[in-house]
């Protein structure tokens, strides 16, 4: 079962993803980043990987595209913040 992560779990899975270009969202328990293709097909491919991912671990991000530039989103709406599942997707979003 989800649940909000602990003090200690959010330095250990939080950390590294705020040291790679991830950042709490002012006002919310979520997580953001902005990820930046070289055009618009790498970014809707991107998008595509990071869809069947979040479908098979049935957790969904908040996103928009424009052209090039993909910005996500990450909490677990059904907890009310920041689960490990949202640390998990940033982490596999970061490898695609």
């Amino acid at each position: 079962m989800n649940e909000l992560l602990s003090d200690t779990a959010r330095e250990t899975l939080l950390q590294p993803l705020l040291e790679n270009g991830w950042a709490m969202v002012e006002g919310r328990d979520a997580i953001s980043k902005t990820f930046v293709f070289d055009d618009f097909t790498q970014a809707f491919a991107w998008m595509t990987r990071a869809a069947l991912w979040s479908e098979k671990w049935n957790h969904h991000p908040e996103w928009s595209n424009v052209y090039k530039t993909v910005n996500v989103s990450l909490t677990t709406h059904d907890v009310g913040g920041i689960s490990a599942l949202d640390a998990k997707l940033a982490r596999k979003m970061d490898s695609l």
